[in-house]
Parts: structure tokens; C-alpha cells; sequence
């Protein structure tokens, strides 16, 4: 890494949210010769990997696009591996979290998962939930436009009741009936493998985010890629639509 991480907050301070899509299990695991499965295994030690600098460099919110609500269009026996990955890394990986103060969220249409997979989220969250150190949210079944269209729905049925006017609805109160409420909107969003796309993540949440693209594929992606996108954010002037100063 050729430039340090500025920890100035009144400068280029470190991002508070960093929302990050893993992509590259698949190619990384063929241009070795190994079974997708196997791609997917080294891919969620590289989620091991990037919680510690988060942790180190200050970042308060770490999300994760996990398994989009396209991904149950995959052969079965690789849904099947996913699922058996997810179950493994909740059960491994929780005491560890748990100990380093880490909180646990899932996102997403929860009950398209296996009900044991359920289960272990629910106890996951239940059992980090007074954690006060990194929020570690993973999207699972989860797709942005069918969240922005939920949140809609939601909102539409409060009127239809009675209990607000149409004219009530603004930005913060549809932000209110999405998956991530309580979170702020990521400054930083990362992706890996060299697609430049978003891939229906986080449509309304990213209206403002930096996005950082890499060529790494998410299991050779570690502390100094992740810091190294620390930097690339960084560098950048947020304006927000107003002129530069």
C-alpha cells in the first residue's frame, strides 16, 4: 500500500459504513481448478479477513451482500453448498464475533431461507445484540428493489388505514420502513472482481456512496486490499450536489 490511512476526522476521516459486494468466489475457485464450493469456502475466510482492519480503522457499520435474492436462481447443489457454508461460518464464527464486541444483523427475505438457517441468525443476533463494537449486518436473500417495493407496500397499507396521509411520506419516513433502518446509508460501497455494477444491493441507500471497484477477487481480497479502498475513499471530495468548494 503506497499511501497511509488518514485518521484526521476534520480531513479524510475513515468511512463510518462500508458496504461491500463479494464477487469472484466462482472465478477464483475455476482458474484454479477447484469446485465452486471450494471458491466459496476461501471466500468466507476473506469476510474473517476485512472484520479486523474495519475494526482497527474505526469502521462502525460492515455490510456484507451475502446471497442476493437472484442467487436462488443457481443450480441447486450450489445453493445447497452456500446454505451448508452459511450454517457452518454461523455456528464457527459467533463466539469469536461475540468476543471481539462485533453485532450481528441479518437483511433480506428471511423466511425464503432454510428454517434452521433462520434459527441460527435469530440466535446469532439475539446473542450480539448489547455488543457495542463493529456492526457486522449481511444481506441474505436479499434484493433492493423488491426492499424499495416492501418498504411501498408498507407505507401504502398505513395510509389505506388511516394511520397517515399520503402527504406524511418523505424520505426519512420511507427510509423508516426499509431493511436497514437504524443504519446509516454506506459511505463507501466496494466491489470485487472488476464488475462495475451494483447488482440490485442497496438501491435507495446508495444515492450518495463513493464506489470503490477492484480487479481482486474476493478470496485473495484481505487487510491491505480493504485498506487500500480505505485510502481510494479517502481521496475523494463528497459534495452532495453542491459546487465544489
Amino acid at each position: 500500500m503506497t499511501t497511509s490511512l488518514q485518521h484526521d476526522r476534520s480531513e479524510a476521516s475513515v468511512p463510518k459504513h462500508v458496504a461491500i459486494i463479494m464477487d469472484g468466489n466462482g472465478r477464483w475457485a475455476s482458474a484454479r481448478g477447484l469446485p465452486r464450493a471450494e471458491g466459496h469456502r476461501r471466500g468466507a475466510e476473506s469476510v474473517r479477513a476485512v472484520i479486523k482492519p474495519a475494526n482497527k480503522n474505526g469502521v462502525k457499520y460492515l455490510t456484507l451482500f451475502g446471497f442476493s435474492s437472484e442467487n436462488w436462481k443457481r443450480p441447486s447443489n450450489e445453493v445447497l453448498d452456500l446454505m451448508g457454508l452459511l450454517r457452518l461460518y454461523l455456528r464457527k464464527e459467533m463466539s469469536s464475533l461475540h468476543k471481539q464486541g462485533v453485532r450481528f444483523r441479518v437483511i433480506g427475505d428471511r423466511p425464503r431461507l432454510p428454517e434452521d438457517v433462520q434459527k441460527l441468525v435469530q440466535s446469532a443476533e439475539e446473542k450480539t445484540q448489547n455488543n457495542q463494537g463493529l456492526s457486522l449486518v449481511i444481506a441474505l436473500s436479499y434484493g433492493g428493489r423488491a426492499e424499495i417495493v416492501q418498504a411501498a407496500q408498507n407505507l401504502a397499507d398505513r395510509v389505506k388505514s388511516g394511520e397517515i396521509e399520503a402527504s406524511d411520506i418523505c424520505e426519512d419516513l420511507f427510509a423508516e420502513n426499509l431493511e436497514t433502518v437504524g443504519l446509516p446509508d454506506p459511505d463507501v460501497l466496494i466491489r470485487t472482481s472488476g464488475e462495475k455494477r451494483i447488482s440490485n444491493f442497496l438501491l435507495w441507500q446508495c444515492a450518495y456512496t463513493e464506489f470503490v471497484f477492484t480487479d481482486t477477487l474476493w478470496p485473495d481480497f484481505g487487510a491491505e486490499a480493504f485498506e487500500d479502498a480505505l485510502v481510494e475513499f479517502q481521496s475523494r471530495e463528497r459534495r452532495y450536489g453542491a459546487v465544489r468548494g
